[in-house]
Parts: structure tokens; sequence; C-alpha cells
């Protein structure tokens, strides 16, 4: 009688950490395969609703192994509605790896000031959530705001 050990399922075998996520308006693939964020942030501070961002990127760095299907959706404050949804993205990590996954959108429109939910989901299952302040403030306020920065 022959014994054969238990095949480890997919899932199982497939181990996967998101190390960060970030926000910016653009990221730009440098010699030396290195990654460039031009114009990172963490909300959005603006005079007036609704906000259009041109251009949006949502970067995860990834480590693990395995192949994924990565998607990012952002919702409304309520989480009732996606303002914004990337076509799922094929990656692979090899053993020890890490991955970057990039998500660029154009022209998204905030339509009002609240706390919008950006999601990342693998292979169609949520995965990680972060947050993402959107507020209309005076001048004097977005002043304030950028020098402290300094």
């Amino acid at each position: 009688m022959s014994t054969t050990e238990p095949n480890m399922s997919t899932k199982e075998s497939k181990k996967l950490e998101l190390l960060y996520t970030l926000f910016c308006d653009d990221v730009r693939l440098e010699a030396g395969n290195k990654l460039s964020f031009m114009g990172v942030f963490q909300n959005i501070m603006v005079q007036q609703l609704p906000v259009s961002l041109i251009k949006f990127a949502v970067v995860n760095h990834w480590q693990g192994q395995g192949s994924y299907l990565s998607e990012v959706r952002i919702l409304t404050p309520d989480r009732q509605h996606p303002i914004v949804v990337s076509q799922p993205t094929r990656f692979e990590i090899a053993s020890g790896g890490f991955a970057d996954n990039i998500s660029f959108f154009v022209n998204v429109t905030f339509p009002t000031a609240g706390v919008y939910v950006v999601q990342t989901l693998i292979d169609s299952n949520l995965f990680e959530e972060q947050l993402l302040t959107v507020s209309d403030v005076t001048e004097s306020e977005l002043l304030g705001a950028s020098e402290a920065v300094n």
C-alpha cells in the first residue's frame, strides 16, 4: 500500500505581503530599474470641490512568491459606489522576491469631501484598504499646510 503526502493547495503555497501603498501624481521607470515617484501625497486638499486629478497612481510594493491578479478600486466615502476601478493586472514574484504593481488612473473626479476608500484586491478578494481624505479648505489653510511641510 503506497502512501502519498497530501498536496498543498495553490493558496497555501503562496505567500504574499503588502509592504506599502503610495498615492502619487506619476511614476517613472528610471535607469537601473529604479522607480521615481512624483507628487506623493496622503490626502487631497483643494479650494473647491468637485476636484479632478488629471493623473493619479496607486503604487503597491509586494513581497512573497507566486502569481497573482491585482485590482485597485476607489470607493465613495459611503462605500456604495466606485469612482474608479483598475483593469485586473497579473504579476509574479519569485521566491523571496519583490514586485511593484502600479495602477494609473486618468481624470479621476472626487465629487465631495470625505474619506474615500482605496481597496486593493488580490485574485478578486479584498486584500487591503487605505483611506484617502479629500477636503475643501480656504486659501489660508492651504498656505498653512504647505508651510508645515517645509
